[in-house]
């Protein structure tokens, strides 16, 4: 007797938008790597689809075969008209679960799914929310909807429930993983090409220039840090809301010459292939995917002490990470390892290990399969 094998479950990603970043990255990563054979993946964008843009996300993903779907909001008023929109395209896609990931998408999301009549949601929760405290309560308003919250690390959970007062027993820790070989084999670029003068180091910050990465405190050490280390210069590279306000600062204090501005840029392996050290002096966090694209590509880190980096750095973490506005500590770290290239190799070859065997892309996959799985139960 015959029997058609049983059909793919479909599952609906939904994210904000699709532009190049950490969770981004992520929920791409984790849509190609699924079992097409038991799962069936299509991917909601609540922003506009990105045109002209060929590192564009959406593009990514329906090379991969997935299907895109892009609602075209672009400001806080067109929400409540997006959770109508989402639970029409929800019905009619008919998906056995929803994964959301970042706050918008799960808020918006997670009504619209159970309206739209969808067995089971699940939310991404990739931040400890510090700067938006509103964010906790309407994710205490939306959690009657969600079967679970996936963290990004254990200090995020631990926030999740004591802050935004989300049950335990929803609570689930799965880390984001990183391509360790892309950035294994990436060729470093010419520091050159990125606006600093030939013969330079670099001490390198990769994100987005606002107010939770902590960029003017960083600033503020740069001066004590470049006096005892006299070749290196710092690189900021990303975009965001708090340039200008930094590209000042760096002139004022008569910086311009040892700090450079390299703007968004797509070729992040081949920079910290360039790089001598990433820092990070964040005021939060979640788990820093930035870390650990550092640590896959072999090199030392020094970061504050927020959510998720001691996860990340594991054994590592009391050489490369400080409380956080330890001004003195930091200096320290940063001279000591740069100033001892042995120590600066060791610790570059034990982050590359351990990103390898504790951070893969299909230990992250596989770990978010178990989760599906086991909301579907008997049915799959």
């Amino acid at each position: 007797m015959n029997t058609r094998p049983a059909a793919p479950h479909r599952i609906v990603f939904c994210i904000t938008e699709l532009e190049p970043g950490g969770a981004e990255r992520c929920l791409v990563e984790l849509v190609k790597r699924l079992d097409r054979q038991r799962f069936d993946p299509l991917v909601y964008c609540l922003g506009p689809r990105p045109l002209g843009n060929p590192t564009s996300l959406a593009v990514t993903l329906e090379r991969s075969g997935v299907t895109v779907r892009c609602f075209g909001a672009r400001r806080l008023v067109a929400f409540p008209g997006l959770v109508l929109k989402l639970r029409r395209q929800l019905a009619a896609d008919s998906p056995q679960i929803v994964q959301s990931f970042l706050f918008h998408a799960n808020v918006l999301t997670a009504p619209a799914a159970r309206w739209a009549g969808v067995p089971h949601v699940v939310t991404g929760i990739r931040v400890a929310e510090r700067g938006r405290r509103w964010h906790l309560a309407l994710a205490r308003w939306t959690d009657r909807w969600v079967d679970r919250h996936v963290c990004v690390s254990g200090a995020v959970r631990d926030f999740t429930r004591e802050q935004a007062g989300l049950p335990d027993s929803k609570l689930l820790v799965i880390p984001n993983g990183v391509d360790a070989q892309r950035f294994d084999r990436a060729r470093p670029c010419p520091l050159s090409s990125l606006g600093l003068a030939p013969g330079r180091q670099a001490i390198t910050f990769i994100g987005r220039l606002d107010e939770q990465k902590g960029l003017p405190w960083l600033l503020g050490q740069m001066p004590a840090i470049f006096a005892q280390l006299p070749n290196h210069d710092l690189l900021v590279v990303g975009s965001g809301p708090q340039r200008d306000v930094l590209v000042r600062m760096v002139e004022d204090r008569g910086l311009a010459d040892r700090v450079c501005f390299a703007g968004f840029r797509g070729d992040v392996s081949e920079i910290l292939a360039s790089s001598d050290m990433l820092v990070l002096a964040s005021r939060w966090e979640g788990m820093p995917n930035v870390i650990l694209e550092a640590m896959a590509s072999g090199k030392p880190v020094v970061a504050t002490d927020v959510e998720g980096v001691a996860e990340v750095l594991g054994a590592g973490a009391a050489q490369q990470m400080v409380p956080l506005g330890d001004a003195e500590g930091f200096v320290h770290k940063v001279v000591t390892i740069l100033g001892d290239p042995r120590l600066a190799a060791q610790l570059g070859q034990q982050n590359q290990a351990r990103a390898r065997q504790q951070f893969s892309l299909d230990t992250m996959a596989a770990a978010y399969e178990r989760l599906y799985t086991s909301l579907l139960g008997g049915d799959t």
